[in-house]
């Protein structure tokens, strides 16, 4: 694979982890969101990625990651027993999200450690460049 090549593998992870951390943020968000029925309730939601190679490089080494969209998390929702809450059912129950916000917090974590790569090896690629750049200058 090319140097050049790299950024643009190095662009697709960088997207692909900004996207992760959006979906996380806004599952956070609507974590603890009550609701007076199970169908109200917040879904968590959960990136899908795929991998593709380059155009450019049929080889493995081309080989790079993008965001397909995302999925919503088919588990049951929080039920929780609020008799004094607006919207509360007739029983006295709200429904909370699905979101476990420990899990997300795990998520969160690993996602900006995997953006934090991603920029290191740009950078570190960067570098390379340059230096060998000023090779050619001597």
């Amino acid at each position: 694979m090319g140097l050049l090549n790299v950024f643009n593998v190095m662009q697709n992870g960088l997207v692909a982890q900004t996207s992760r951390l959006n979906l996380i943020a806004e599952n956070l968000a609507n974590a603890d969101i009550a609701a007076s029925s199970a169908e109200e309730a917040y879904k968590g939601q959960y990136p899908v990625f795929s991998s593709f190679f380059d155009q450019q490089n049929t080889n493995s080494q081309g080989q790079s990651v993008r965001y397909e969209g995302s999925v919503e998390d088919d588990r049951a929702p929080r039920k929780v027993f609020e008799p004094g809450n607006p919207k509360a059912d007739e029983d006295g129950f709200v429904y909370l999200s699905n979101v476990n916000s420990v899990e997300e917090m795990a998520n969160l974590m690993e996602a900006s450690r995997s953006y934090q790569t991603n920029v290191e090896v740009m950078n570190t690629s960067k570098d390379l460049l340059m230096r060998t750049i000023r090779l050619g200058e001597a």
